[in-house]
């Protein structure tokens, strides 16, 4: 992306830069909009855009192939290089009949796994020969950040061919001990579906999947997993036990004990994250661990997925843990404050139940 295609917005992404934030957004009748510590919020002294003048912004900013698919399908996703420092994931989308634009800013330097505090498992998965690693939250929860921190470790650490399939490229590798390729569809090739296709015949010892979108996806990741490497994905779900539901359900009825099998024997482990605001400014993760032990593979077999939590509760030594107990680990070392981990807790009870295993009464989690 050359500097006069990022003329326009130039001054807004320095802004936001300078501000710690996260995304900026561009809407007809609106002045543009930055995410902050996870809040969106008008940026001071900024002009209301028209559509058209969102028009002259947004699309220059796409190659003439991103801009063909943004005219036939009226939305496409795409990213760039912002100067030295950050990549710029970008969704152009048209909303009342104007074009609106959202950027997320990714930092070039890759965090690694002290920067974002990522669990022990974190290391554990990273060095598994083979197997199936899930990563999972909301949109915006940092699961891209997480899964960029595994592959730059594998990537320094370990002689493979790392292969990412991606829609866009987020975080860039560069060569370490590992040779890494990246794919990016549109790009690279034309599909999800062709480039996971070719993925066995491309030699990988791993496989970054950007997002299981479908039976497909879901199969060929199994697969692979299954033959003998090790293959990372990310779902959209709120916890651990809901991702195993989830991708039972994709599939028909006639189907879904077949692929608890799979599933069963192929999981390594699964990761959900949620982000929540640092007391001081920022945001910090908090993170939910499953390990498939042989009795957590048990449960996926039978279809006793809401038994999961109780395991992750109860094997801490296995190195897993729910999300309330991250939060509450968070809350009782002064890292988040008790209202903001309640905002992003599906628990509330365990949540206070954690909190006075560890000794912190209610009141006192509330200051």
């Amino acid at each position: 992306m050359s500097t006069d295609q990022t003329l326009a917005i130039g001054p807004w992404l320095e802004r936001l830069w300078d501000q710690g934030g996260s995304d900026l957004l561009l809407s007809g009748d609106s002045a543009p909009r930055i995410r902050v510590d996870g809040k969106l919020r008008p940026l001071e002294g900024a002009p209301v855009l028209t559509g058209a003048q969102i028009d002259e912004i947004a699309l220059p900013l796409l190659t003439p192939g991103q801009l063909a698919i943004f005219k036939d399908q009226l939305d496409v996703d795409f990213a760039f290089s912002w100067l030295d420092r950050a990549r710029i994931r970008g969704s152009i989308f048209t909303q009342r009949g104007q074009t609106a634009l959202a950027l997320r800013v990714i930092p070039a330097r890759i965090p690694n796994f002290d920067d974002l505090g990522l669990p022990p498992a974190a290391t554990w998965v990273s060095e598994q020969p083979r197997g199936f690693v899930l990563v999972t939250g909301p949109t915006g929860s940092g699961k891209s950040t997480t899964l960029a921190s595994i592959i730059d470790r594998i990537n320094e650490t370990r002689a493979a061919h790392i292969l990412t399939i991606e829609d866009p490229v987020e975080y860039v590798h560069h060569h370490k001990t590992s040779a890494v390729s990246q794919r990016e569809i549109g790009l690279d090739s034309p599909s999800f579906d062709r480039a996971l296709r070719s993925a066995l015949r491309e030699d990988p010892d791993v496989l970054l999947i950007g997002e299981m979108r479908d039976i497909d996806s879901i199969q060929i990741a199994l697969t692979m997993a299954e033959t003998g490497h090790l293959v990372f994905a990310t779902l959209h779900t709120n916890d651990a036990p809901q991702a195993i539901d989830r991708i039972i359900d994709v599939f028909p009825a006639w189907r879904q004990e077949q692929t608890r099998v799979q599933l069963a024997a192929s999981l390594s482990a699964i990761i959900a994250q949620r982000l929540v605001p640092r007391i001081g400014g920022g945001m910090v993760a908090a993170y939910e661990v499953l390990i498939a032990t042989n009795p957590v593979r048990n449960l996926i077999r039978e279809g006793r997925s809401n038994q999961l939590a109780n395991v992750m509760f109860t094997n801490t030594k296995e190195g897993m843990q729910t999300l309330e107990f991250s939060l509450a680990t968070l809350i009782t070392d002064g890292v988040v404050t008790y209202e903001d981990a309640m905002s992003v807790c599906a628990h509330p009870k365990e949540l206070i139940r954690t909190l006075e295993q560890m000794g912190m009464t209610r009141a006192k989690a509330q200051g």
